[in-house]
């Protein structure tokens, strides 16, 4: 029988791996920029030095630092050597420099709505938006899930990937794998969703909370 619980584990402290509000300098607009930030990219990845990547190109320490730092146009035969060097196509250098970035808008109840498995009548899971390709690595999925009717029987999710859930208006019971979450509006939930996951119980009718899914894009191609 799950717990109840209206506890979370404590906010880690230590600060996070990137800062959320950084700005990154427009490297995409600037091709020299572009070409050497993905020099250096696949080179750290391969854990050698600039040294080390001069011996093997032929080129001069001197020579590879202006191109990482952007400095000068690399001709095709450069870039040739250095691609042969890193192990990668010729093209993965202009990735950053020609790879879009693109934005979804959904408007005020225009969501998709989407069958998700056990769903019944008065369960409601509207699909906020999607991007399919991204330089994340990530897709994520965010849903404004409306429940407006009375259930004996809820679903019980597994998948993998992460979930994070935002009461906005009703009192809905959460379960978490062994562990019962009593959420009002303001109340979060973040949680590994390849533990069973679902509503038990609607105290208050209707219900609203947002869903937002992220999982690893297996089809992602690159690094």
């Amino acid at each position: 029988m799950p717990r109840k619980s209206n506890e979370m584990p404590a906010v880690p402290t230590q600060p996070l791996a990137q800062n959320p509000h950084a700005v990154r300098e427009p490297r995409e607009n600037n091709l020299e920029m572009a070409i050497g930030h993905e020099v250096r990219a696949y080179r750290k990845q391969l854990g050698i030095t600039v040294a080390d990547l001069a011996v093997a190109t032929g080129m001069s320490v001197g020579m590879l630092s202006k191109i990482e730092n952007g400095n000068i146009s690399a001709s095709l035969t450069t870039l040739q050597a250095l691609s042969r060097a890193l192990g990668v196509p010729l093209t993965a250098f202009f990735r950053r420099f020609e790879e879009p970035r693109n934005a979804t808008f959904v408007k005020a109840g225009e969501g998709v709505n989407i069958e998700r498995r056990g769903t019944r009548a008065g369960h409601q899971y509207s699909l906020l938006g999607h991007i399919d390709n991204n330089s994340s690595g990530v897709m994520v999925e965010p849903y404004l899930i409306t429940l407006t009717t009375e259930s004996d029987v809820f679903p019980t999710f597994q998948h993998e990937g992460m979930e994070f859930l935002y009461m906005l208006e009703g009192e809905v019971t959460y379960r978490h794998g062994d562990s019962n979450y009593a959420m009002q509006p303001g109340d979060s939930l973040f949680f590994d969703a390849d533990a069973p996951h679902g509503p038990v119980e609607l105290v208050k009718l209707p219900a609203r909370y947002l869903s937002i899914i992220s999982y690893p894009n297996r089809d992602r191609s690159g690094r």
